[in-house]
């Protein structure tokens, strides 16, 4: 009880300092902010979380998570300014949210495993979607801002829901469609113009995303860890140019890959 009285005293002390900040005789700087300019530190900061988690720096994750819950705070105080909604209206609303989503937790729901409780979310969130006259599509609620890789990722499992999807748990008829992309892709590049050969590009992807959907790899993450590879290798292939002092103009493609296959094999 005694940890909660305190838990309830800091967020209440963390929105006073917010509403300080943006007090008249404030931080100049915190009081020029509105809702436009603040998108792109909720997008860094998530992102400054997200790596913090991947290199499991804990004392670094409990810093990012303080400065994604930042955002919240900080718009939350000026919405209140402008009579829009206050933090205990987001805090209300999060409440019944969780509560009304989870019947298997707070009412008489049964569910055998986490596939059921994915499947009572999303037609929970469907219905909420009716009743406020909203759109119901299983679309709805996938934000077009979103990183089009997770983007494409969260449009398959959407559309998997109500059972437009190849079977679970045989991939080949999804790599058969990769590869159907592909002869696509080369057609196009053959004898059609540029805007084709994109879309066919974008088409290819789409199913790549697909493919690692149904293999249980996460894009994202995925395409992630191979950027992070890419980069570590090439950093090996700098120092072995660097160390030869020839200059990167006077070495073939052919002699590059030899320094990146020595990477390779570290």
């Amino acid at each position: 009880m005694q940890e909660e009285k305190a838990m309830s005293e800091k967020f209440v002390r963390l929105v006073e300092v917010m509403k300080r900040l943006r007090a008249p005789d404030g931080c100049p700087w915190d009081r020029e902010q509105d809702y436009m300019s603040l998108r792109r530190y909720i997008i860094e900061e998530a992102y400054e979380l997200i790596q913090a988690i991947e290199s499991q720096n804990i004392p670094n994750m409990c810093e990012e998570c303080g400065d994604l819950m930042l955002q919240v705070v900080f718009i939350s105080c000026m919405a209140e300014e402008r009579g829009d909604f206050t933090i205990s209206n987001v805090m209300d609303g999060l409440i019944n949210k969780l509560v009304r989503r989870h019947p298997h937790v707070f009412g008489d729901i049964s569910v055998k495993d986490s596939d059921d409780v994915l499947r009572n979310w999303e037609q929970i969130k469907t219905a909420e979607r009716k009743g406020k006259d909203e759109d119901s599509s299983y679309m709805a609620g996938i934000p077009r801002g979103m990183p089009a890789l997770l983007r494409a990722y969260r449009i398959q499992e959407r559309a998997a829901k109500p059972g437009f999807d190849w079977p679970k748990g045989d991939t080949a008829p999804v790599l058969a469609k990769v590869e159907e992309e592909v002869a696509e892709l080369k057609e196009a590049m053959a004898c059609k113009g540029k805007e084709d050969v994109a879309e066919e590009l974008g088409d290819l992807i789409f199913a790549a995303v697909n493919l690692s959907r149904h293999l249980g790899i996460d894009p994202e993450i995925n395409l992630h860890r191979a950027c992070e590879k890419f980069d570590a290798r090439f950093r090996d292939v700098e120092k072995s140019v660097e160390k030869s002092g020839r200059p990167w103009k006077d070495y073939t493609l052919d002699e590059l890959d030899e320094f990146w296959k020595e990477a390779k094999n570290k």
